[in-house]
C-alpha cells in the first residue's frame, strides 16, 4: 500500500491501536501512538493526534484520558466486557459438539474482542482439561448446510453414524442417506441436534448434528409446516429426556418436598405443584415417555412415584422388573 494511502487510514489505525492495546488499567501515550503509527510507515504530529482523539470521540468510540501517571489515552467501554467474554469462552470450552481445534480458534477470536491485556487474562484463566470433544470437523459445514436448506425451504439428506464397540464409526440406515425435513438447530445436553419432520412417519425426529455425514441441499421443498408451525419448540426441552423421543403424555408425579428444586428447575415455574399433608407434593407435566424419562424419575429414588396414567405406570414397572433381572 502505498504512503500516501496509509496515511488516510491513520484515524481507522487510531482506533485499532486504542481497541488493542489499551483498557482501564493500561493508556497509551501521544509518544507512543506517534511510534506505532510510524511502524506502519504514517506520520503523525502531536496537534493532528488530539483532533484524531476527538474524532474517535465524537463519532465511533469514547477515548478516556488518564491524567495521573502513567498518563494517556484508553478505551474502557466495549461491545462486550470482560466478564460477557469469559463467559462466552467458557461456552465454548463446555461445548462438546466443537472439536479442540475449533474450540482454540474460537478462543482467539473471542479474545480479541478484549484488549491484548485482558487476553491474556482470558489465556491464564482457560481450563486445559480432558473434556470429551467431537472429531467431526465436518460439524460447521453441517450446520451452515441445514441453516441454509431451512432458509431456501427445502429438504437435505445425510449419513447418518453411530459407534461400534471397536470405536469404529458405523454408518446407520445400511449406509443409505436419509432424507428429512429440517426446522430447527437445538443445543441439548451438550450437543448439537437437528429437529426434523419425517414425513413417512409423520413424526419429529432429532439428529445429532457431530453424527451427520455428507450433508447435502436437495431441490425438493420441505414438508411438515401444517404440523411444525404448531410444535412447541420452546418447551422442548422440558418434556424430551437426552433429545429421545416418544409418546407425550400428561404425567401425574408425587414427589417429596425436597424435590421441589429438582421439578421447577427442570419443567419450569409455570407448572402446577398441589402441596399435600405428609411432606409430598403432586405435580402434572406433560413428557415424552421413553426409558430416558424413567431413568431420570430411577434417579430420584424413594422421593418420586408416577401415578397416573396407568399406562405410564405399567411400562415404568416393566421398565423397572427388566433392570432387576438383570441382576437376579
Amino acid at each position: 500500500m502505498a504512503k500516501s494511502e496509509k496515511q488516510k487510514l491513520k484515524l481507522l489505525y487510531i482506533r485499532d491501536l486504542l481497541l488493542e492495546k489499551t483498557d482501564s488499567d493500561h493508556a497509551i501515550t501521544t509518544n507512543e501512538l506517534i511510534q506505532e503509527l510510524e511502524k506502519e510507515g504514517i506520520g503523525a504530529e502531536r496537534k493532528s493526534i488530539y483532533q484524531d482523539i476527538q474524532l474517535l470521540n465524537d463519532h465511533v468510540v469514547e477515548v478516556l484520558k488518564k491524567t495521573t501517571k502513567p498518563q494517556g489515552y484508553y478505551v474502557e467501554d466495549r461491545d462486550f466486557e470482560l466478564a460477557e467474554v469469559k463467559l462466552l469462552v467458557d461456552l465454548v470450552e463446555a461445548a462438546k459438539f466443537v472439536t479442540d481445534t475449533k474450540s482454540r480458534a474460537l478462543i482467539k477470536k473471542l479474545e480479541r474482542l478484549t484488549s491484548v491485556h485482558q487476553g491474556k487474562r482470558l489465556q491464564r484463566q482457560v481450563l486445559v482439561t480432558d473434556r470429551i470433544k467431537t472429531a467431526n470437523e465436518s460439524i460447521y459445514y453441517n450446520v451452515d448446510c441445514i441453516h441454509e436448506a431451512i432458509s431456501q425451504n427445502k429438504k437435505i439428506s445425510f449419513l447418518y453414524y453411530r459407534w461400534t464397540v471397536q470405536k469404529t464409526e458405523e454408518l446407520r440406515h445400511n449406509g443409505e442417506p436419509y432424507t428429512i425435513n429440517p426446522w430447527r438447530l437445538t443445543w441439548a445436553d451438550e450437543n448439537y441436534y437437528l429437529i426434523g419432520y419425517d414425513e413417512e412417519e409423520g413424526k419429529v425426529k432429532y439428529y445429532r448434528v457431530d453424527k451427520m455425514k455428507k450433508v447435502q441441499i436437495l431441490l425438493k421443498e420441505r414438508q411438515g409446516s401444517e404440523y411444525m408451525n404448531d410444535f412447541d419448540f420452546g418447551n422442548l426441552h422440558k418434556r424430551t429426556f437426552g433429545m429421545f423421543a416418544g409418546e407425550e403424555e400428561v404425567v401425574t408425579l408425587r414427589m417429596s418436598e425436597k424435590m421441589a428444586g429438582v421439578v421447577v428447575d427442570r419443567f419450569g415455574k409455570g407448572i402446577s405443584i398441589r402441596p399435600l399433608e405428609n411432606g409430598e407434593f403432586e405435580t402434572r407435566v406433560k413428557v415424552a415417555v421413553s426409558n430416558q424419562f424413567f431413568g431420570w424419575v430411577t434417579g430420584l429414588g424413594t422421593d418420586a412415584q408416577i401415578i397416573s396414567p396407568n399406562s405410564v405406570k405399567e411400562r415404568y414397572r416393566d421398565y423397572l422388573m427388566n433392570l432387576v433381572r438383570q441382576y437376579i
